[in-house]
């Protein structure tokens, strides 16, 4: 961990000193969020060894054991929409979108309508694995979607609905669903863990570009038509 984070300290420190040329305002401060950084780093990668990876691969183990594509589907889109709605830049983006677009939208909304697409993704990725389709034709027909909905979303949503793609992949899903995804194709006859196994984390970021955009296109016109029936 203190090799990862070196890298980060050196240039805040040579950027300081060497070119601002300005001491920092709280050393102490500074000093102790350091080590705070580090300490949770070093728990937060212990905690997906010991805990978040193993589950993950457990429980596409035994759905797979169970036989029921049905209920693997079901399982996904649960836990794509769980985790999701647990991700911390996901609440940041969305508090940070409700305040700079002045009612026009709410955070727990744009929370929700994201974690229905990495919901949506994560059962499309799911059953790519369980049938052995290609990825490619399944991401080329996403992103062909995304730009066509380009097109027709309002102005004010499109640059917001590509980021929350980004941030959807955070701390908390990335591990669990990735695990999901390597337990599924180690478990299914005839995959390939490092073909089939990953892909998911894909899924999980163009959705929710789609969700909010359709999202935004409806409100839009719904409230178009409000304004010329009054």
């Amino acid at each position: 961990m203190i090799k990862d984070i070196l890298p980060m300290i050196l240039v805040v420190l040579i950027f300081q000193y060497g070119i601002l040329r300005r001491p920092l305002a709280n050393k102490l401060k500074v000093s102790f969020g350091f080590l705070m950084v580090l300490f949770g780093l070093y728990a937060f990668v212990l905690g997906l060894k010991l805990g978040l990876f193993p589950v993950g691969t457990l429980m596409a183990e035994q759905l797979i054991a169970k036989g029921m594509n049905g209920l693997i589907l079901l399982f996904a889109f649960m836990i794509g929409f769980a985790t999701t709605m647990a991700e911390p830049a996901l609440i940041a983006i969305g508090n940070q979108a409700e305040e700079a677009a002045h009612g026009k939208l709410k955070g727990a909304v744009i929370r929700l309508i994201v974690a229905f697409g990495v919901a949506i993704g994560i059962t499309v990725g799911v059953y790519r694995i369980i049938t052995g389709d290609s990825i490619h034709y399944y991401i080329m027909l996403g992103y062909v979607i995304v730009v066509i909905l380009t097109a027709f979303a309002p102005r004010y949503i499109i640059a917001l609905a590509f980021d929350l793609g980004g941030v959807t992949t955070s701390e908390v899903t990335v591990p669990l669903v990735t695990a999901l995804g390597i337990g599924l194709a180690s478990s299914i006859e005839g995959r390939n863990v490092l073909i089939d196994g990953f892909g998911l984390i894909a899924f999980a970021s163009i959705f929710p570009i789609i969700t909010v955009m359709l999202y935004a296109i409806i409100v839009e016109k719904l409230s178009n038509r409000r304004s010329a029936a009054a």
